[in-house]
Formats: structure tokens, C-alpha cells, sequence
């Protein structure tokens, strides 16, 4: 199944791993909102975390160029430290629903969410990165 990818921290336009993972795969790139997650600051990077009721976290949506998917999903797991199944992945790649900023619409979308330990040590002693929205850290 393609679909597009919701990118929310280093991946985004103007970030590190964009230039690195992304420039020159893309079809495109849009504005997008994630419901009911809070976003928490890592080492140099940022965790989604799924909360229902929870915040909003602020991305893009990146759609691959058809002949770059396969490769790109490969290394995008990769970076993300994600193997299904794993216990020790850092992230969990799941599909949900992403709000396009441009007309409101509701896409099904690549997510790299917190893994379960991960996301119950950040919600017991992590930093929430207030507003959802990676670029305006503190």
C-alpha cells in the first residue's frame, strides 16, 4: 500500500534528514495536522505520542515519487529505528488520518509514532513540546 508519509520533526523542509532522506523524491509536500498526539522533544529529534483527546502535532505530508517509494519506505524505516515486531524499535510506523492544512481534507498517511516503551517513559518524565510544533522548540 502507498501512502503518503507524515513527517513532523527532522524530515520536515529545512531540516537535517530532509536533505538527506527526501530532496528530490518527493511529489510533493504539504502542510498537515495530526490529531490526538502530543509531540515530545528526544535527543536532537522529536517523538509523536498517541493521545486521544491530546494535542495537535504540525508536519508536512510528503507523497514519493513512484519510483522512489519502496526504496524510501526502506530507509525511513531505517532511520526511524523501526523493524515490525521488534520490542526495541524506537518507533512504530502506523497509518492514520492526517488533516491537509490546504482544504481540510482527511488523508491516510505513513505515521512514526513513539513505540510503546518509548511512549510510557516520555509520558512519565519527557518534555511536551507545547503547540504540537517541532520548529518552534524551545
Amino acid at each position: 500500500m502507498t501512502l503518503p508519509f507524515f513527517v513532523y520533526g527532522t524530515l520536515r523542509p529545512g531540516e537535517v534528514n530532509h536533505g538527506l532522506f527526501l530532496r528530490g523524491r518527493t511529489r510533493s509536500e504539504e502542510p498537515g495536522r495530526l490529531a490526538d498526539t502530543v509531540l515530545y522533544a528526544g535527543p536532537g529529534y522529536p517523538y509523536a505520542v498517541e493521545e486521544p483527546g491530546g494535542g495537535v502535532v504540525s508536519g508536512e505530508l510528503v507523497t514519493a515519487l513512484p519510483e522512489a517509494y519502496e526504496g524510501l519506505l526502506a530507509e525511513l524505516d531505517r532511520l526511524e529505528e523501526y523493524a515490525p515486531g521488534d520490542p526495541r524499535s524506537l518507533y512504530v510506523r502506523v497509518e492514520r488520518k492526517v488533516v491537509r492544512e490546504a482544504d481540510g481534507a482527511a488523508v491516510r498517511a505513513w505515521v512514526y509514532v513513539a513505540a510503546p516503551a518509548v511512549a510510557a517513559r516520555l509520558r512519565a518524565r519527557g518534555r511536551a513540546i507545547a503547540g504540537g510544533d517541532w520548529r518552534a522548540r524551545v
